[in-house]
């Protein structure tokens, strides 16, 4: 076997960078997907051969129109395959700290009209009815994560 017929047959993980950003008063950030039912927070897929970090501010541009600068990594949380989606991998969803958002910036928000309907800020209990609970609760321990200056490890959200 050579070295590249080893690295062809690894296991492959789906590998997921969003934002925890909040407004003045605490609130969080979610977006309606125009492509699924659930809410999700600004963020994404990264690309191969791109960083996490990299890819999530490269997602907050793309989604928000807004460059950015995402600092502490708050979450590391596996995610198994859901259910109802045969051939999707299991993943590492990672949430970043993208600080708190200006009014002046937050009034800049431009959404692309083919990925995203809308964006709304939420308390946590509002989020909660609007996010899947696995992501509900992977905000939670971001929240959790920024306030002890420590990132944390979950398994959905847990």
């Amino acid at each position: 076997m050579t070295l590249g017929d080893f690295w062809t047959r690894l296991p492959t993980k789906l590998v997921g960078a969003g934002a925890l950003l909040t407004d003045e008063d605490d609130r969080l950030l979610v977006v309606e997907p125009t492509y699924k039912q659930e809410w999700e927070i600004p963020g994404g897929v990264v690309e191969a051969g791109e960083s996490p970090r990299t890819g999530v501010q490269r997602e907050l541009l793309e989604e928000l129109g807004l460059a950015l600068t995402v600092t502490d990594l708050l979450v590391i949380d596996w995610a198994p395959p859901p259910p109802g989606q045969p051939g999707r991998p299991d993943g590492l969803m990672l949430v970043f700290d993208a600080g708190v958002l200006p009014a002046d910036q937050a009034a800049r928000i431009t959404l692309p009209a083919d990925e995203l309907r809308s964006h709304r800020w939420c308390t946590d209990a509002e989020a909660a009815g609007l996010l899947a609970p696995r992501l509900a609760r992977r905000m939670v321990a971001a929240r959790q994560a920024r306030a002890a200056g420590t990132p944390l490890y979950s398994e959905e959200g847990r």
